[in-house]
């Protein structure tokens, strides 16, 4: 049974709408269309692959308390699809009980406070912090026992965890790709593939820290494809034993020309 999901706060958006015209006299051909603008926010919620948090993609109405709706979304775990082509769990519980949220006053940066009725594993605390600490207002998140923060929970956060593009995702080049990294002297691989797993591009990656500290990245690769399909954005650590790829995590995404 999905948890019922009770908000105290919303997270602000703003719709910014633009709009042209022409003179009485213009030409057809002068009459510039602007694009209806997005009445969605893609929204991260964090579930689990191999025992770390993973982000998946979802669309939040604007008009929506996006908070809220992410919790909602939490609640109702992995979609088919998330668990058998990614293997995504998720550590909450059915039984979790009604959420409270109580986000900082004043609309300032800080901690969001949440209760809830059921008792949460780590795994759980994991994906509950990362999932609200995506919006701008939230930095941490304050759980019965105690305040916890990403850095809280570096042993449940992959090595490398690409928070854009997610799987699934539509992409068009240059693939726009940024997240965190805590690996070997900062640096990683990724490759680029196509539908038969041939590979597009590939090169490597230095965050801004590593070894034991993590760091942001932010990367961008070009691609050509005569195919509209799926492909995968590959990243992984070189061993400094033997060069063998660990930390592999595959990202299919739908890249079309």
């Amino acid at each position: 049974m999905a948890a019922a999901v009770a908000v105290a706060v919303a997270v602000a958006v703003a719709l910014l709408v633009a709009g042209c015209g022409g003179g009485d006299d213009a030409a057809p051909d002068d009459v510039v269309t602007t694009p209806a603008p997005s009445t969605t926010n893609d929204v991260r919620i964090y579930f689990l692959r191999d025992g770390k948090v993973w982000p998946v993609l979802r669309e939040v109405p604007k008009k929506r308390a996006q908070a809220n709706a992410a919790l909602e979304f939490l609640s109702e775990g992995p979609t088919a699809q998330e668990k058998n082509e990614l293997g995504l769990t998720t550590a909450l519980p059915d039984d979790v009980g009604t959420w409270s949220l109580l986000g900082p006053p004043g609309g300032q940066r800080g901690a969001a406070s949440l209760e809830t009725g059921g008792r949460l594993s780590r795994p759980a605390r994991a994906q509950i912090t990362y999932t609200l600490t995506q919006f701008p207002l939230l930095e941490a998140v304050i759980l019965p026992d105690r305040t916890y923060r990403r850095s809280d929970l570096e042993d449940l956060t992959p090595a490398i965890l690409v928070e854009s593009p997610l799987s699934f995702d539509d992409v068009t080049s240059p693939v726009h790709a940024f997240g965190t990294a805590n690996t070997f002297e900062a640096t990683f691989s990724y490759e680029l593939t196509d539908t038969d797993g041939v590979i597009i591009e590939e090169d490597f990656v230095t965050a801004t820290s590593g070894t034991g500290t993590r760091g942001t990245f932010e990367f961008t690769v070009p691609f050509e494809v005569d195919f509209d399909g799926v492909g995968s954005l590959i990243v992984f650590e070189r061993s400094a034993k033997d060069g063998s790829r660990i930390n592999l995590v595959e990202i299919p995404l739908r890249m079309t020309e």
